[in-house]
């Protein structure tokens, strides 16, 4: 089913508390649109291999959120 389903990741230098994602037409114009209101594009754009790209972003008040674009071709 496409989507986000969730995951669990170790703690590591940018993600330290549960962390909201998103699903995204564009991962890129996702994260243009955050910085254009004041927030930041915190991680590249990444493949997670057959399902899709993602990125982290922050709002202006330092809250973290991921974007996720679904591609099944994503490598």
């Amino acid at each position: 089913m496409p989507g986000i389903n969730g995951g669990i990741l170790p703690n590591g230098d940018k993600v330290k508390s549960t962390t909201n994602a998103i699903q995204v037409d564009s991962v890129h114009a996702a994260a243009v649109a955050a910085r254009n209101a004041g927030g930041k594009q915190l991680s590249p754009k990444s493949a997670i291999s057959g399902i899709g790209y993602f990125a982290y972003c922050e709002v202006t008040e330092g809250n973290m959120f991921g974007v996720m674009q679904s591609d099944v071709n994503a490598r």
